[in-house]
């Protein structure tokens, strides 16, 4: 009998780390995620709530807002991506619902989406070479969604200029570390 062991998007027993040139590439698999919407005709009970949950106020479209805990990222129109440390948060949908009530919809998200940051000097090189996105003139907090090589992604600026977040359906892992692998590699 075997016991069961958990793998990361990419397939291995612990998330793999890159450096190549002035760009380090992380596979993110400490985090839990979950989306949240805000329930037609609740949004002053959903505001308050959220704000009182998440300890932050609700980012406006294109962008994201961290704290000590959670971070929200603004995903469409009343929905946004709640992130939290998954040590302490593996069962975030539960928190996240409980947290607010029927203000609000809450799906788990955690193994659905895989997370890649993108840290160093030539990140935004990087960025340039795999999507349209003006990586070069976001701001910390800036947060959309775009194509990286037909893959549908929602990036996050973590530090303008140098920290980038990427967010993909899992099913893209290995294709979208292939296209940050080869684009690290073209500006090294």
């Amino acid at each position: 009998m075997h016991d069961l062991a958990a793998l990361t998007p990419l397939g291995a027993s612990a998330p793999k780390i890159l450096q190549i040139g002035a760009v380090t590439i992380s596979e993110v698999v400490d985090r839990a995620l979950a989306s949240v919407s805000c329930r037609q005709g609740k949004q002053a009970a959903f505001e308050a709530a959220a704000r009182a949950l998440f300890g932050l106020d609700l980012p406006a479209p294109g962008h994201s807002a961290s704290g000590a805990t959670w971070s929200l990222i603004w995903t469409g129109p009343e929905q946004w991506f709640a992130e939290a440390p998954f040590a302490s948060h593996e069962d975030i949908a539960r928190i996240v619902k409980d947290g607010l009530g029927d203000s609000a919809s809450v799906t788990e998200q955690t193994d659905g989406w895989v997370r890649f940051d993108i840290e160093g000097a030539g990140v935004v090189m990087l960025m340039e070479r795999l999507c349209p996105v003006p990586a070069r003139r976001m701001d910390t907090g800036a947060a959309t969604r775009t194509l990286m090589e037909h893959m549908g992604c929602l990036v996050i600026c973590r530090s303008k200029g140098r920290h980038f977040s990427l967010l993909a359906p899992r099913s893209f892992a290995g294709s979208l570390h292939h296209a940050l692998l080869a684009a690290a590699r073209s500006i090294a």
